[in-house]
């Protein structure tokens, strides 16, 4: 039987023309056309879903202090196939179980504002195959600082997190999620100006490193994330 999350997730609308909001200028990363790309609408961030590697390609979010931390910590961890994607094309929460790897949110559970944005966090179409302890430790130590620097914050402050895949790498479960080898978080200060990124290989032994700039991930994932941005 389909959740009560993953039924009102099948609701939502699946073009970034009806979420522009998380979108600096209100326009999405640009990325070249490739197959089964699918765009997500959820209340509190997008999703650019691929088909292929069965994870989100990147997610995006727009905060600010108004809104976060709005949602008491009674966190409903209740993953869910999103209903959205075609069953070839989404993981399903089989092909995680006994895979060593977790469910790692692109956008934070703890950056939601409401108790449905939280839920909707949990679909896997958020979700990368990521190392236990680097979700656990570097990464989540990442998350904390960007809602930190979030709450300092005078106005909104939009989010980017991404993936690299490698050649050949890892799949996991029946129906072959793929694992990235690096993720990406991009944090862009509107009101400030100021951006910057936290780039992470996804493995046990990783740990927060100094951020490398803007110009730079662009040099390494060939694609400008924001646009109309003052060099």
């Amino acid at each position: 039987m389909a959740s009560k999350s993953s039924l009102e997730a099948a609701r939502l609308p699946t073009s970034f023309a009806q979420c522009p909001q998380f979108f600096l200028g209100q326009k999405s990363p640009a990325l070249q056309p490739g197959p089964k790309l699918r765009e997500l609408c959820f209340d509190g961030f997008a999703v650019l879903h691929s088909g292929v590697t069965k994870t989100p390609v990147f997610s995006a979010q727009r905060l600010n202090k108004r809104a976060l931390g709005g949602v008491k910590r009674q966190r409903s961890d209740r993953f869910f196939a999103d209903a959205r994607l075609p069953r070839s094309e989404r993981a399903e929460l089989d092909d995680y179980k006994r895979s060593g790897y977790s469910r790692g949110h692109m956008a934070a559970s703890g950056d939601m504002a409401t108790e449905e944005a939280m839920a909707q966090s949990f679909s896997l179409a958020n979700m990368v195959p990521q190392s236990i302890r680097h979700n656990s430790g570097a990464w989540s130590k990442i998350e904390q600082d960007t809602r930190k620097y979030v709450q300092r914050a005078v106005g909104d402050v939009y989010v980017v997190t991404g993936t690299v895949f490698g050649d050949g790498g890892e799949r996991i479960g029946p129906n072959g999620v793929a694992v990235p080898s690096h993720l990406f978080k991009l944090v862009h200060d509107a009101q400030t100006g100021q951006t910057w990124v936290h780039w992470q290989a996804n493995r046990d032994d990783e740990r927060p490193s100094k951020p490398i700039s803007y110009a730079e991930l662009v040099r390494r994932t060939s694609v400008e994330w924001l646009p109309m941005r003052t060099r």
